[in-house]
């Protein structure tokens, strides 16, 4: 009797040992498998680096509300021009309906982005800045930008342009700033061009996703249209305190003489 109740002790205390060792194996292998999937993540993010928010400015509710009366105004209902290059097949305005309108065959899509207000006419009342996007049915962020200003009971349309696609002279941010109009595109020395379109230098070639440079321009209104003012400002967005480079196209023209 003496020897069974030994031989059951021993079984137990093999059993609990046994228990003990299986509870610690599990603890290794969980430390190990929470390493191993951390080590993965880490490999995944250098892999896939997370890609910039190119519209942050945009959407950062600055200069978002007006007391001026142009802020009663739906522009996400509203009859818009579009501009050289991104016309429909026949020429006609497009009918922005709840902030939208779908793509077809024979005409193009466009999505409403965001209204900014601010005096750029000097009358003390804001002008709303009217943001669309272009839909390519893809990853590209072409975009049209509508000056109104409000004199009568109806809004007038004073500017309006295309932008280009992220580093591709996208539109980075639109202020009004001491009664001058402020227009920041991703690219070199990117500024409007003929009032209607985005001007691009030679060698300006980067990653769409990924800009490294913006320009600053700014535009005047003389009652008739916005005239560019001073020099065109080359920043680098990787290092904030590099002097901007003035002009930088231009250095590309004197260059080839």
């Amino acid at each position: 009797m003496k020897n069974i109740k030994n031989l059951l002790l021993v079984l137990l205390v093999s059993i609990l040992f046994s228990a003990c060792q299986d509870n610690e194996v599990e603890k290794v292998q969980d430390v190990s498998n929470q390493a191993s999937s951390n080590a993965n993540k880490q490999i995944e993010n250098l892999q896939t680096p997370k890609l910039p928010n190119l519209q942050s400015e945009i959407f950062d509710g600055k200069n978002k509300t007006t007391d001026s009366l142009i802020g009663t105004v739906d522009f996400k209902n509203y009859i818009y021009p579009l501009p050289r290059g991104w016309q429909d097949v026949d020429g006609k305005e497009a009918m922005l309906e709840n902030g939208g309108r779908r793509m077809s065959g024979d005409r193009i899509g466009l999505s409403y982005v965001a209204t900014k207000f601010g005096d750029v006419t000097g009358d003390g009342e804001d002008e709303a800045f009217v943001i669309l996007k272009i839909e390519t049915a893809g990853s590209a962020i072409p975009q049209l930008v509508y000056i109104f200003t409000l004199l009568t009971e109806e809004p007038e349309l004073i500017w309006y342009f295309r932008t280009g696609d992220r580093a591709d002279g996208g539109l980075k941010d639109l202020r009004a700033d001491d009664g001058e109009l402020a227009i920041e595109l991703f690219g070199q020395d990117r500024y409007i061009l003929g009032e209607v379109e985005t001007s691009k230098i030679t060698g300006d070639l980067e990653q769409l996703c990924c800009p490294t440079f913006f320009t600053r321009t700014r535009y005047k209104w003389n009652g008739k249209n916005f005239q560019l003012q001073g020099k065109r400002e080359t920043f680098s967005i990787q290092d904030k305190f590099v002097p901007p480079v003035n002009n930088k196209g231009d250095e590309k023209v004197k260059s080839k003489k």
